[in-house]
């Protein structure tokens, strides 16, 4: 499945290292499924990791679009300093309004004994891939571009 993601995004980006940086967004769900399991004392069971699977989806689209803002801002003219940190600031606001709302959706099948994992995995990912990745994608992607130019 990763190397389907990959390849359709070299394809896109015609670049073979600005895949890498879109997906080093993914482990960064993990940072909060875990401890968020641990916390609440349920099960890690294969739900959550369809929970998983699925919000790696959602941390990959949202690191598609801040990339592809900034490769559009750099179209445009813009400086690759000034063009990260405008996609980071008017990326911002979607990204946050769909993890949350991944939070609120999620939060209807929390109690679900079959789905809790689910839920949990859903819930816990986007909030710390929404934190982390966030800063962490288009820095990364700064760093790759910098040594280009």
């Amino acid at each position: 499945m990763l190397v389907l993601i990959y390849v359709l995004v070299v394809g896109w980006f015609q670049s073979f290292s600005t895949p890498l940086v879109i997906m080093a967004a993914i482990p960064f769900s993990l940072v909060g499924v875990l401890p968020a399991h641990g916390m609440l004392h349920a099960f890690f069971t294969a739900t959550t990791m369809i929970g998983f699977i699925a919000g790696a989806g959602i941390v990959v689209r949202n690191s598609i679009i801040l990339i592809d803002f900034i490769e559009l801002r750099l179209k445009e003219g813009m400086p690759l300093d000034e063009a990260v940190i405008d996609a980071g600031a008017v990326r911002f606001r979607p990204m946050a309004l769909t993890a949350a709302a991944v939070v609120v959706g999620s939060s209807v099948i929390l109690f679900d004994p079959i789905f809790q994992g689910l839920a949990i995995a859903l819930m816990a990912g986007e909030i710390a891939s929404l934190l982390l990745s966030r800063v962490t994608v288009p820095v990364v992607y700064f760093l790759v571009n910098k040594r280009r130019t």
